[in-house]
């Protein structure tokens, strides 16, 4: 395994959402949860001032994805229809809309080329949570 320096920070957001399927009891009524969100990058060596990537961009970069998420109703999003909002696959689609910040310089122009992954936690409660990680290229 090659050594890598990381750099996590952490949000949380508040939805409301129901599941289909019976495997999910009663949450197949609506109801809501609260996530804590936590955002990791990697890299194999430390830019000139020490670090990974500037931690006040990076937070605000994650507050901004979050916001277009929070306090709605997944299941009347339409980029999300059809879908279980499970911690599984938000934490995808939370990836998924990290991934395309730091593609589009969110971060600076110069970050993506150095960046050898990411991870996307949802923690549901102090017990259960579920993560999403891969490349950002």
């Amino acid at each position: 395994m090659t050594p890598m320096f990381s750099l996590t920070v952490s949000d949380h957001m508040m939805i409301a959402h129901s599941f289909s399927g019976d495997i999910f009891g009663p949450a197949q009524r609506l109801h809501g949860a609260t996530f804590v969100v936590e955002w990791e990058l990697r890299r194999a060596e430390l830019e000139a001032a020490g670090l990974v990537v500037d931690i006040g961009r990076m937070r605000a970069v994650l507050r901004g994805v979050l916001s277009r998420l929070e306090y709605r109703n997944l299941d009347e999003e339409p980029s999300l229809a059809g879908r279980n909002t499970t911690a599984e696959y938000l934490a995808f689609v939370v990836f998924e809309r990290l991934r395309e910040v730091v593609r589009s310089g969110g971060l600076g122009a110069d970050v993506l080329s150095v960046l050898a992954g990411m991870k996307v936690t949802l923690r549901e409660s102090p017990v259960a949570w579920a993560a999403y990680e891969g490349p950002i290229a």
